[in-house]
């Protein structure tokens, strides 16, 4: 369980600001305009180690201006910029003399803002793969690059004029201004996404204009974060006693290992074992944190008491409520002797920071459901979070600079409420037992085919229904097993993975000979949406 529910408003964020963690390092703003582009552009820039953040398209030149980016890049956007009400950027922003890349709607924006520039209407529009052509061989963004290549349009509308100043340095059949610069403005563009995988040189156009025209200096690694990190923390926390509550999950075992390595003994781990988590989960939290790592680590099973609250009960939103709550209520109960404790670590994410407003310059709001709660009243916890600058790829990284194995860095996304919500019905330990076996031998089998990075998330869900089989000379009549394997860069969007057939065909033999009430192993085919990826 990631994250716990809180109940208390006892919590408080962390003193710093966000971006005072940043302000010694080279920073790029990415300019979100409402589409999911400016987080893939935010983690392509970092892949090329310079740190960037998203900010709102609201955000004033006067802000800018006191934050000092390096540079500014403005992403792609769902709307048109003709339509009323269209994201638009304080026009002041572009004679900051900040160096500005604008990437589809962001492209659009200055040609619209910047005088002699016009964005043509109803046009034919591209939609994915077209044929680039560079027309201007002396352009800046585009230098040493093919003059002929592929790249990845979503575009309705397209320049078809480029403001005064500047040039036209590409075009496409559909896109007359497919790409403009001004040096003197320190202002490029370009109406195709460098930043994903179908446009083949789109890296390389990232990489001119951040290292090469905008100067970022590469220093955003993962060793710099550890560092960084670091000295947050021991400033953050000074001698006082610190508490991290351990999922079995990504985050809060790279935040707990971070904070360690900060702070040493000062740390205490609570672990509550909810009966409910994946096959040998809990044996290798336990052996990781306190027997490897020497952390103090408090072990609560607690799995009778889960499967006591949660016996008759089967639908899903109670199976939830009723997990969380006592998640909450038990680790109040662990915690309660640690009564010199000031700070709480919570492996908050930067997508979490965003989501909870951070884009929109409250990056100190924390979602409810992110904050660890139900703590005495008079125990006012304050956050710890020295991964919200992170996205997950980056804490995998992070985790595997910090020793952590791999067993626990690469582990797959899992719901708080575990093994409860796929089990569609009841929860007991029988059914629990059941599926633990026959979701280990799909996460078994996907490892052992080399797949484990390519697949988001593969497991098996217990339905709630039985149905005849033969096995041997007798009838049976027992339990399916659905299979749900998917492929995803963040959870919002999901399709379906294309398993070899003889995967499957291992799988189904394996799950329905070395488990016992199983004769029926089926693969779901649906994307999210309109399905989800978990069954309840």
């Amino acid at each position: 369980m990631e994250h716990i529910v809180a109940r208390t408003g006892s919590l408080r964020p962390a003193g710093a600001r966000f971006e005072d963690l940043t302000d010694n390092i080279d920073t790029v703003f990415v300019v979100d305009f409402g589409a999911q582009y400016a987080q893939l552009i935010a983690r392509r820039v970092r892949e090329l180690n310079v740190y960037s953040e998203i900010v709102p398209h609201r955000i004033t030149a006067a802000e800018v201006a006191r934050r000092k980016p390096v540079a500014i890049i403005m992403s792609g956007g769902p709307k048109s910029v003709h339509v009323d009400g269209a994201p638009s950027l304080d026009p002041a922003i572009y004679d900051l003399g900040i160096p500005i890349l604008g990437i589809c709607y962001g492209v659009q924006l200055i040609a619209q803002q910047l005088p002699g520039g016009e964005v043509g209407r109803g046009m034919r529009g591209e939609y994915g793969r077209a044929q680039l052509t560079v027309t201007d061989p002396a352009s800046q963004l585009l230098a040493g690059l093919p003059a002929e290549q592929d790249v990845w349009m979503s575009h309705f509308d397209a320049v078809v004029q480029a403001p005064t100043g500047f040039i036209a340095t590409a075009s496409t059949p559909d896109a007359p201004v497919a790409a403009l610069e001004c040096a003197d403005r320190k202002i490029w563009g370009v109406q195709f996404h460098p930043e994903v995988v179908h446009s083949p040189y789109g890296m390389q156009v990232l990489r001119r204009f951040l290292h090469d025209l905008a100067g970022c200096q590469p220093t955003w690694t993962m060793t710099s974060v550890i560092d960084d990190q670091i000295a947050a923390v021991r400033a953050q926390v000074g001698e006082h006693r610190v508490i991290c509550g351990l999922s079995g999950g990504v985050d809060s075992a790279v935040a707990a290992a971070l904070v360690h390595r900060a702070i040493g003994s000062q740390l205490t781990c609570v672990y509550v074992d909810t009966g409910l988590m994946r096959k040998n989960e809990s044996d290798q939290v336990v052996e990781t944190f306190r027997r490897n790592m020497g952390i103090e680590l408090i072990h609560v099973d607690s799995g009778q008491r889960f499967f006591e609250r949660l016996a008759g009960v089967t639908e899903p939103e109670a199976k939830r409520k009723i997990i969380g709550e006592l998640f909450v209520r038990i680790f109040e109960e662990n915690v309660g002797g640690l009564t010199d404790a000031l700070f709480l670590v919570q492996g908050t994410l930067y997508p979490d920071v965003i989501e909870s407003g951070g884009s929109d310059g409250t990056a100190s709001v924390i979602k409810s459901h992110h904050n660890v709660g139900g703590l005495p009243e008079d125990m006012t916890l304050k956050l710890v979070e020295p991964l919200r600058s992170l996205f997950k790829d980056e804490v995998r990284r992070l985790g595997t600079e910090l020793g952590l194995p791999d067993e626990i860095v690469w582990r797959q996304p899992f719901p708080g409420p575990g093994l409860g919500v796929r089990i569609i019905g009841e929860v007991t330990p029988e059914r629990v037992a059941i599926l633990q076996e026959a979701d280990f031998i799909v996460r078994e089998e996907i490892r052992l085919a080399g797949l484990e990075r390519e697949i988001w998330q593969a497991f098996a869900v217990l339905a709630d229904i039985r149905s005849v089989g033969v096995m041997g000379d007798e009838r049976t009549y027992a339990h399916p097993i659905i299979i749900r394997a998917v492929t995803s860069d963040d959870a919002m969007t999901a399709d379906w993975a294309r398993l070899p057939y003889d995967l499957l065909e291992r799988m189904a033999s394996r799950i329905i000979n070395e488990v016992a009430g199983i004769n029926r192993v089926v693969y779901d085919i649906t994307s999210k949406p309109p399905g989800t990826i978990e069954w309840e």
